[in-house]
């Protein structure tokens, strides 16, 4: 498909981000297959200083230039992004930094998930796909199931047999099609290549297609915007697929690039669950066997075993002199309660690793008293009941 009206996006190509092949931007395209990693979208930053967001609606569309859909009629939106950036005070008077909380379970279906597939969406309209297939732990696939759903195509989603039922339900709710696997989402990303294969559908995978990145990059734009500017000395973020994490860190050089933001960016934490802990073994050990596998997680986000974008992961913690680290299920659960008895907020599991990753780093010296510090919670507390 060549896209011809008037293009309110400024990519100008896809790029391999190991051998820097660039591929046509203007064709469906999924995963650079040069190298067998996910395909980055390239933009010409020849924007003005940011001034020019005022008046434009508080969504992740607010930086639609920076964003890959052509034609804005294609933009299939629910009201996704502008999600509240706070200070817990309590906390922050408890650990003795400057605690903050971008929280992402205000978003439609409950998660961050509905900003990269708002984008994938989409894109996948703009290039007339009509049958959209996704592996899903459980808030991607009822994001999918949505916006597939506002936008008139086909959603089949894969999720694990564990998966609880409300998830399940939403998709059911919305329309889609839901298959249930054994396994972790590592079975369920087998099933749903199987059923490309079959059905001719798409793949949303995560990072197997170009466009979910852009949608979640939002929350960095967000957090330089809503800190007028300035960036956080660290950002800890729950980690599975890592698009998030690989996201953000896209939208800081891309703002380096446009004039919008200068001086040293945060450090970039990983936390993962010590049940399913990829990423700290990736970046501890240099590798990762190909039968690794995991346990199942009450952060449903985190039980990701053979991330796609592990490579991707290890140079956003590299460039950024981070870190990776695990907290325990019985963690999550004590920081549940923790966080809700000082701030009044109930966080998701992934949400609350984050802050018991925060104890951790403070004990172990690696962030410094008055230093800001930017938690994410990245769903609804009441989605995993």
């Amino acid at each position: 498909m060549t896209l011809t009206r008037k293009n309110i996006s400024h990519l100008t190509a896809l790029q391999c981000p190991r051998c820097g092949k660039q591929y046509d931007a203007t064709v469906l395209q999924s995963y650079a297959t040069c190298c067998q990693q996910p395909l980055t979208a390239v933009y010409s930053c020849d924007l003005p200083a940011p001034d020019f967001l005022k008046g434009r609606d508080h969504s992740i569309w607010r930086y639609r230039e920076m964003l890959p859909v052509a034609d804005p009629r294609h933009i299939v939106s629910l009201g996704e992004g502008g999600t509240p950036l706070t200070t817990l005070h309590t906390l922050s008077a408890r650990t003795g930094v400057q605690v903050l909380l971008k929280d992402e379970s205000v978003n439609p279906t409950g998660s961050f998930k509905a900003r990269g597939i708002s984008v994938a969406v989409s894109k996948a309209l703009e290039f007339g796909i009509t049958h959209c297939i996704i592996p899903s732990a459980g808030n991607a696939g009822g994001a999918l199931s949505a916006y597939c759903a506002k936008a008139g195509m086909k959603a089949t989603v894969i999720m694990p047999r564990l998966t609880p039922v409300t998830l399940q339900e939403e998709c059911r709710l919305y329309g889609a099609e839901l298959l249930l696997s054994d396994g972790l989402i590592d079975s369920c990303g087998r099933m749903a290549r199987q059923l490309v294969q079959e059905t001719g559908g798409f793949d949303m995978s995560t990072l197997k297609e170009p466009y979910r990145l852009e949608g979640k990059k939002t929350m960095g734009y967000e957090i330089a915007e809503q800190l007028h500017w300035q960036l956080p000395d660290v950002i800890i973020y729950p980690t599975g697929g890592g698009t998030g994490l690989i996201g953000m860190w896209k939208a800081f050089r891309e703002m380096q690039q446009l004039g919008w933001i200068t001086g040293k960016l945060p450090r970039m934490i990983i936390i993962q669950s010590q049940n399913c802990a990829p990423m700290v073994q990736y970046i501890e050990n240099g590798n990762l066997p190909d039968d690794f596998s995991g346990y199942p997680s009450i952060a449903y986000g985190l039980a990701v075993p053979q991330p796609f974008a592990k490579d991707m992961m290890q140079e956003v913690i590299r460039q950024s002199d981070g870190k990776a680290l695990t907290v325990t299920e019985e963690e999550m659960e004590a920081g549940i309660s923790e966080i809700a008895e000082a701030e009044g907020i109930l966080l998701s599991p992934e949400g609350s690793a984050t802050y018991m990753g925060l104890k951790k780093l403070i004990e172990k010296d690696w962030v410094q008293e008055d230093e800001q510090v930017l938690l994410f919670n990245t769903g609804s507390w009441y989605k995993y009941r």
